[in-house]
């Protein structure tokens, strides 16, 4: 008999060594390499060819005609919009968020909604006990939903239940990171008994047409934990994100075979859980008032959701030798440098001198690189004692030579803020043309916006 080889595999990364070691060489995580037992190899196993002894599959051309995908809307119009316009039978999502953020009361009280509304929805928590769940819906209000409980952690037990009469059309599994399979060995919540659990759960739900939601851990830096493999094996994989000081949570889908990704939608916690906001731009805008410098509104666009934030910039001068600080929270530091250099270089404004503080409002996070004029905006408003008009919004890309580029989607950019009573568009000289009912001003180069804003020339 061939002599089994020891593997031993980081729990962080899924990382496969010969040999332990304390820290991992490629996430470089410390104490995370754990020895796992490999399946026996045997000659028979490794001379034998796969090109026979199997069944044959159909092969259909890319031109067969398909139904579309069949969706139970859940009730919850930010949820719908996140999955694409709802569950699909036989797929599977993860769900991924910090502890306490409300992913279980969220998943709770859709499993409730499609149970009322007379589809068979199964809820198996590995985390609480079967009377926690209970009182959690019942302070929801959700308390009479035939939603079929129960707490378990064991994978083979979960499937011979359900598979006993007809399958849920939904199942939630909170969370995989609790769940154990008999098939191999190793503690719940290692990478292989992450990866066996999910991968036989989800077979289940693509065999029986029913909707898997699992729910997954996180690490430190906010990413799902185990492996990534986990994360490929799904097909929608959505991020709760919020701050639990922030009354906001936002639900992001980063990956949807289903639908598009950078779809989010937007919930506020409230003491009958999470409540849909209509208008998300009314949580990151401030009340404004005329006179308020270092302070632009920028109408950033999350898929096809357009969703205004204010963007806050502070500048402190220094005594001269001290070394400023950049500080930035909601958007990127690296960004921000090249915006300070680029008005620095091309507008003949000195910041070297002074301490800089940027904030979006609300703990909102901003990756729109439409940003770039909307934060020039505010810093030269804050430099110069300057206040943008209360009630103009301001995007635009900027490039290192201080040209002012156009950006996607500005028609549904300029809706959205007159929809909210902007009346004012500052913008890329290019897209003055198409004001959509708003008063239009353009700029070709950032340097004409700063001459602009300072009344120079």
């Amino acid at each position: 008999m061939a002599k089994i080889q020891k593997r031993f595999v980081c729990q962080s990364c899924g990382s496969v060594s010969s040999r332990w070691q304390g820290q991992c060489p490629d996430c470089s995580e410390w104490n995370t390499i754990l020895e796992e037992a490999p399946s026996q190899a045997t000659p028979f196993s490794a001379k034998h060819n796969l090109q026979g002894g199997g069944r044959a599959i159909q092969l259909v051309g890319l031109d067969a005609d398909i139904a579309l995908p069949e969706r139970m809307q859940t009730g919850i119009a930010e949820l719908d919009r996140a999955l694409g316009g709802g569950f699909v039978e036989g797929s599977a999502t993860l769900i991924g968020g910090d502890p306490g953020i409300g992913k279980s009361t969220l998943l709770l009280q859709a499993a409730a909604r499609l149970a009322m509304a007379g589809r068979s929805v199964a809820y198996v928590s590995g985390e609480e006990a079967a009377d926690q769940v209970r009182l959690r819906a019942r302070r929801l209000g959700l308390g009479q939903a035939p939603v079929r409980l129960a707490a378990a952690t064991s994978v083979r037990d979960i499937l011979t239940t359900l598979s006993i009469g007809t399958p849920p059309a939904l199942l939630v599994i909170d969370s995989i990171q609790t769940m154990h399979s008999d098939l191999i060995e190793g503690a719940p919540g290692t990478v292989s008994q992450v990866r066996a659990s999910g991968q036989e759960l989800i077979r289940f739900a693509k065999e029986r047409g029913t909707a898997l939601v699992l729910v997954g851990h996180v690490t430190k830096d906010g990413s799902i934990a185990g492996p990534r493999v986990l994360e490929h094996m799904v097909d929608t994989v959505l991020a709760f994100e919020g701050e639990r000081s922030h009354q906001y949570r936002i639900l992001r889908a980063i990956k949807n075979r289903f639908g598009g990704t950078d779809e989010i939608g937007v919930f506020a916690m409230q003491t009958e859980g999470l409540t849909e906001v209509g208008n998300p731009s009314s949580l990151f805008l401030t009340n404004r008032e005329e006179g308020m410098t270092g302070a632009t509104v920028f109408p950033a666009l999350e898929g096809t959701r357009p969703v205004l934030v204010e963007i806050q910039a502070l500048t402190v001068r220094l005594a001269s030798g001290a070394t400023p600080r950049r500080a930035v929270v909601g958007w990127d530091t690296g960004r921000l440098a090249m915006i300070l250099a680029v008005l620095e270089a091309r507008c003949g404004l000195s910041f070297s001198s002074a301490e800089v503080y940027l904030n979006i409002a609300g703990g909102y996070r901003v990756q729109d690189p439409a940003a770039d004029l909307a934060v020039a905006a505010a810093l030269v408003s804050a430099l110069s004692e300057r206040p943008v008009p209360a009630e103009a919004i301001v995007f635009g890309e900027i490039a290192l030579s201080g040209e002012i580029r156009t950006v996607a989607h500005g028609p549904l950019r300029l809706k959205e803020a007159a929809k909210l009573g902007f009346e004012k568009a500052i913008v890329p000289r290019a897209m003055a043309g198409d004001d959509g009912g708003m008063g239009m001003t353009g700029f070709r180069t950032l340097a004409e916006f700063v001459d602009h804003m300072l009344g120079r020339g």
